[in-house]
């Protein structure tokens, strides 16, 4: 028998998804029903995160064995593609919480999780906190993890696009240890002294986020909550994207469902329109349609880029490293490839859906805009035109793809 065959009850293959979804659809169904509100007057969804959490949310794809639902990857972005059409501000808050649930699931080859199975069951979240804006040069780290006088780790430092980490229990934080001179990831208690975070993200889309200011100050950390930075799952950085795509496609389905209930209800007609009713306008039914295929085409890919980030999963225990080298440039180029293509599919409908409408549309009481806002916003992460660039790098030269890369000032000042 095969190591993997010994293990595989120990890993997330896949559950029931229609039991699950059945679960949490109920609790979908009451988030969107307050998501224009929450968008009009800036409300952050700490009750509806909180119901999520109670329900068990942030443990499906914690494997069954540990009380998880066990959801593959192409499940659980199926889960929240449907989260996300009910409010994609809690899918991006999410986002960090389920990247350490996967890196937790891959770390579980060779040291037991147990104790992390048990708090996200228990309903414990993470949130995200690596960026740092300012004068910080790229490369550098200001987050930083001493040793007290008293012989405890204790780190400091401000981040900002904290995203999720308001709602959360702990906080996935990017650090550098001074003591063992690494980048490391310091997993500190969100409600610990010392810890401090605004709310003061002022994007124009993705208003609900969390996405504000974290700032640190001399949080102790224990030394198993401290956790080399190169030790991270591989494919990281293809799983925060695919986060996104299911956020976009979400937005999609949504906006497609909102526009085509105006649509619907619509009364008023226009002289030279083409219907006495404007359900029935075929040039307005061809707007329509063109959306939801386009929106059909992001689920689609998303789902064609989490099969190869469930690949990628697999590999990393089947004990054949060529493999899994060539599972996670797979992932990662898919990744890539499906952000191109989805970012623009998505920023597209949403604008020439209002080509169904007339300037009504433009009513801020129907916030209708937000749809277009809160896609350019989750686009506007990681610049298409750097992974154009990597992708085309990739097929003509066979060059690397980028697995990891940072933000920061230039060394250079400008003129």
């Amino acid at each position: 028998m095969s190591q993997f065959e010994q293990i595989k009850e120990q890993l997330s293959l896949g559950g029931d998804y229609a039991a699950v979804a059945a679960k949490y659809r109920p609790i979908f169904a009451e988030i969107a029903q307050g998501a224009l509100a929450r968008e009009q007057q800036r409300i952050l969804p700490f009750e509806q995160i909180e119901q999520l959490k109670q329900a068990g949310f942030g443990a499906v794809r914690v494997p069954v064995r540990y009380g998880g639902a066990g959801l593959s990857l192409p499940q659980l972005f199926d889960l929240l593609t449907e989260l996300a059409a009910a409010d994609s501000n809690i899918v991006q808050a999410l986002r960090g919480h389920f990247a350490f649930v996967e890196d937790r699931l891959v770390a579980h080859k060779t040291q037991s999780q147990k104790l992390w199975f048990e708090r996200f069951v228990a309903g414990e979240l993470v949130g995200n906190a690596w960026t740092e804006v300012g004068s910080v040069q790229i490369g550098d780290v200001i987050t930083r993890v001493i040793q007290n006088a008293t012989g405890q780790r204790v780190v400091s430092g401000e981040k900002y696009y904290s995203t999720g980490s308001i709602f959360a229990d702990w906080v996935d934080l990017f650090a550098f240890d001074e003591v063992s001179q690494q980048n490391v990831i310091a997993v500190i208690n969100r409600h610990a002294s010392g810890v401090d975070i605004q709310d003061d993200w002022d994007g124009f889309g993705q208003k609900t986020t969390g996405s504000g200011t974290l700032r640190v100050n001399a949080v102790e950390v224990p030394i198993s909550h401290i956790l080399p930075f190169d030790q991270r799952f591989k494919y990281q950085t293809a799983f925060y994207q695919v986060v996104h795509l299911a956020t976009l496609s979400g937005i999609a389905q949504a906006a497609v469902a909102n526009f085509s209930e105006e649509v619907r209800h619509r009364t008023r007609i226009f002289s030279h329109g083409n219907a006495d009713l404007v359900r029935h306008d075929p040039q307005v039914l061809q707007v329509i349609g063109q959306a939801s295929a386009q929106a059909y085409a992001s689920a689609a890919i998303t789902q064609r880029a989490a099969a190869a980030l469930q690949d990628a999963y697999l590999s990393h225990f089947a004990e054949q490293p060529e493999q899994d080298v060539q599972a996670n440039i797979a992932a990662e180029l898919e990744s890539a490839q499906g952000q191109v293509v989805i970012s623009r599919l998505v920023l597209e409908l949403t604008s020439n859906l209002f080509n169904a409408l007339s300037a009504s549309a433009s009513s801020t009481a129907k916030q209708l805009d937000r749809y277009w806002r809160n896609a350019r916003t989750v686009s506007s992460h990681n610049p298409i035109i750097y992974k154009e660039k990597a992708i085309g790098d990739w097929e003509v030269n066979q060059a690397a793809l980028p697995f990891v890369w940072q933000i920061g000032a230039s060394p250079r000042q400008a003129s």
